[in-house]
This record gives structure tokens, sequence and C-alpha cells, in this order.
């Protein structure tokens, strides 16, 4: 059975590599606005080198799947916070809110990011030490996901975004939607989840228009192996940038007593991103709730390397 789930998994990577070598005809590299919407959310999805699009189904869903969240227990809430350290001192942070209410089906998530600098100080040609001023910038979108289970198998959901990216004292704002859809083969443990992100109108900055990335991604899941105590998954997806070359991801995930995991996985045909790897623990907090700490480690190549932590609780 192991062998023929490899086999299947293999046939499918076999049949999305072959857009790879058409991928450098022509890429839009620089051209489009909003670069900070491309950054994952989370360590366990980082950790599994970004192949997460089909296993999306907690808090930190409403980045990749907007329709996982419906997976969460109807009769619970979740709360995620996330942080990663990013090249050249910048730093990304998220939080995420996971609640249902009782007389309308399915599941919302109010959540917002952000990445931030450091304070800068002002220089100029003549004050080339400074002028005893600083600025910073920065960019945040805030949203708000709804989801829902259609059947026992297929789960939709959409996000609605608001983007605000400022400089100084200059600011612009704008407006994108997300949607994804994810579905329960029945067979192996196997889903397969599609998502649509950023899809919006151009922003203007400082009279410069420019679109925001809307991305595709598609990917399936399944369980490689499962003996008592021990699991481990599978996954991997495809994703179309509008700015760059198509990209797989592939990476596993192994839990053992559902307590710990070990992750990792592969970028190819990343311009600074490879290599991905990360651990998680899920432990009691209190009598009725329990709580999950993740790290990841992505190589950046030349980058360096960027450090992911998340924190989950639901009660």
């Amino acid at each position: 059975m192991i062998v023929k789930r490899l086999i299947a998994l293999a046939g499918l990577v076999a049949l999305l590599l072959p857009g790879l070598a058409h991928a450098d005809i022509f890429e839009k590299v620089g051209t489009f606005g909003g670069q900070f919407l491309k950054i994952s959310v989370g360590a366990r999805g980082a950790g599994m080198g970004g192949a997460y699009v089909a296993m999306a189904d907690e808090a930190s869903a409403v980045f990749w799947n907007a329709a996982g969240i419906a997976r969460i227990d109807s009769e619970k809430s979740q709360l995620s916070l996330n942080h990663a350290n990013w090249p050249a001192d910048l730093s990304f942070d998220q939080v995420g809110y996971v609640f249902h209410m009782k007389k309308i089906p399915g599941a919302f998530s109010v959540h917002a990011r952000a990445l931030t600098m450091q304070p800068m100080e002002v220089t100029t040609a003549f004050q080339p030490t400074g002028t005893g001023e600083t600025f910073d910038a920065g960019m945040v979108a805030a949203g708000i996901t709804y989801a829902r289970l259609f059947t026992d198998k297929f789960s939709a959901g959409l996000t609605l975004n608001t983007i605000h990216t400022g400089l100084a004292d200059l600011s612009q704002q704008t407006f994108s939607v997300d949607l994804g859809t994810l579905y329960d083969v029945g067979a192996a443990g196997m889903k397969i989840g599609m998502a649509i992100s950023n899809i919006g109108s151009q922003e203007k900055f400082i009279e410069r228009e420019a679109r925001i990335p809307s991305i595709f991604r598609v990917g399936t899941s399944a369980t490689l192996f499962s003996s008592g105590s021990q699991k481990l998954v599978g996954s991997f997806e495809f994703s179309h940038p509008p700015d760059n070359s198509e990209r797989v991801n592939v990476g596993g995930e192994y839990s053992f007593k559902k307590y710990m995991f070990l992750r990792g996985g592969y970028g190819f045909n990343y311009d600074a991103e490879g290599l991905g790897a990360g651990v998680g623990f899920h432990f009691p907090v209190s009598v009725a709730g329990m709580a999950d700490f993740d790290y990841a480690y992505t190589d950046m190549l030349d980058l360096g390397a960027s450090h992911r932590f998340s924190l989950r609780f639901e009660f």
C-alpha cells in the first residue's frame, strides 16, 4: 500500500513538472506591488516547505486555503500567533482568531498580518550622519474569513482583506479577495486543495500604479504510513505567481502520538527559498484547552535563513 501511494504521488508530481520546463520563457519580476502578501503564515506550513494548500486545517489556513478553517471543531475556537524573523532585520507577524456562531453554519476568522522595520534615521546630502529625525515603513493586511462544509468531504472559504502600505508620511490602501476549496477524496487520507489569493485592484504609491500578486495554488496530500501511534503524511502543491515562474513545493509531516511532529520540505524554482524543516508539539494547557507550539527553519539561500515561531490555542 505504501508503494502504491508513493507511486500515485510521484505520478501527480510528474504531471505538474512539465510546466516548469517552460517557466523561464517570460518572467515579470519586479512588476508587481504588495510583495509582502507572498510571505507565508505559520511555522507548520513553512516547515513542510510550503506544501500546505491541501493540509491547512487550523487557524493559519486563512493564508493558505480559507476553506481549511471549516475543518476546525464547531465546538471550539482557535487563537493563533505567528512571528517570523525576515532578512534585512524585518519582522513579520500575524494574529488570527477562528470562532463559530450558533445560528450560522460554518466558521469565521478575523486576522491581521504585518511586515515592519525598526525606525531609521533621516539623512541628507548635507547631513549624511543624520538629521536627528527618523522614519519607518511597513505593510499591513487585515481581513475576515468565512468558510463552511457543504458536505462531509467538501468545504469552501472566502476572505476579504484590506491592505495598507506606509513609508514615512506616505501611505496607500487597497483591497483583495481570497478563495479556497478543500476536498477529501476518501481514500488513503487524500485531500485536494485549491486556492486563489490576492484577487484585487491595483495599488497606487507615489504616483505609480502596480497590481498586487494574485497567486493560484493547487495541491494534494495523502497518508503514506499509519501504524498505532505513528503517522506520516506527504504533501505537494503547484503554484503560479503572476510575476515569476511556476513553482512546486513538496513536504512531509511525521507525528508521534499526536503530540510531537517532525516536518521537512523543499520549494523548487524559487529565487530565494529552498529547504524547509520544523518541529511541533501539541500539549494541554487546561482541562478543556490544548495548545500547539511550532518552529520552522527556511533556507533563503544568499539572504540567510528565516526562523518562524507559532503558538496556537484551542479552547
